[in-house]
């Protein structure tokens, strides 16, 4: 499975959605913002398969994120998961990138990341 690295600001849906991922098989990381996240991108070198990120987060949000993540880690599979898809959609990056809308159920997350891993 996968070594997941999740950027959420939000603790109970972090540590939910942390639970139903490693239930199903993946390591997961986890981060309460983006700068945190990016610290463990760089000290990972290289090492997480899939970076899952909330797009609207307070500091560093889950776009700029994913640009850092692309120069750190190369060929890492990105996912956004959003209260907020419509402002998602609009930014190019988001819209060539999996986005999942808030409120979402346990079971398309977890197939949305196996469907992105296997890709």
């Amino acid at each position: 499975m996968a070594t997941i690295l999740y950027a959420e600001d939000d603790d109970a849906m972090r540590k939910f959605f942390e639970k139903a991922l490693e239930k199903a098989g993946h390591q997961v990381i986890s981060c309460s913002d983006g700068e945190r996240a990016l610290r463990a991108l760089k000290f990972a070198d290289g090492a997480f398969d899939m970076l899952l990120t909330d797009i609207m987060m307070p500091g560093l949000d889950g776009i700029e994120l994913a640009k850092q993540a692309e120069v750190l880690s190369p060929g890492i599979k990105i996912m956004f998961i959003t209260g907020f898809a419509a402002v998602a959609m609009s930014d190019a990056k988001a819209s060539e990138t999996t986005v999942l809308s808030k409120p979402v159920h346990l079971r398309q997350l977890v197939a949305e990341v196996d469907r992105l891993i296997a890709a």
